[in-house]
């Protein structure tokens, strides 16, 4: 098998409450704050990975929303669907991957948050934007400028 060019899919939920604010997780083990989520398994689809991955993160049950973005960490060659989800059931719990939780504002969001998993976040509260697609080297976007794709054309 040739893993130099394997790549792996990741999903995130990025939870936003009724006061616009969003739930980041610190995670247990790099003490990074981030959106909830984790890589697919080969057998699951995508929604049903993302439900499985906040709720592991979380203890929240979530329903997702929309498609806010599609992100690619060049050096590790992993793809991140991000979608702005609301909760729909559960309650907060720390686990074996999560310390502490945090509901922030978008100016938080920037102050805690690396600019690659920030950038996450800002997408996902950001409503009114089609889906961004960024690349990053795990900590900084790669080429600044925001890119989006506009699927109604």
């Amino acid at each position: 098998m040739d893993y130099e060019h394997m790549h792996s899919v990741s999903v995130a939920g990025v939870i936003i409450d009724d006061q616009g604010r969003a739930l980041l997780i610190q995670r247990r083990d790099n003490g990074h704050w981030e959106a909830p989520g984790g890589i697919l398994e080969r057998d699951e689809d995508i929604e049903s990975g993302l439900i499985r991955e906040v709720w592991e993160e979380t203890g929240l049950e979530v329903e997702p929303v929309a498609l806010t973005g599609v992100y690619k960490n060049m050096p590790r060659g992993i793809v991140a669907l991000v979608f702005r989800c609301r909760a729909v059931a559960g309650a907060l719990t720390e686990t074996d991957e999560s310390r502490a939780f945090r509901w922030v504002t978008t100016d938080e969001v920037r102050v805690l948050a690396s600019e690659a998993f920030s950038i996450r976040v800002l997408d996902a509260m950001d409503s009114a934007h089609v889906p961004a697609i960024r690349q990053h080297d795990g900590k900084h976007l790669l080429n600044g400028a925001r890119s989006t794709v506009d699927m109604s054309s």
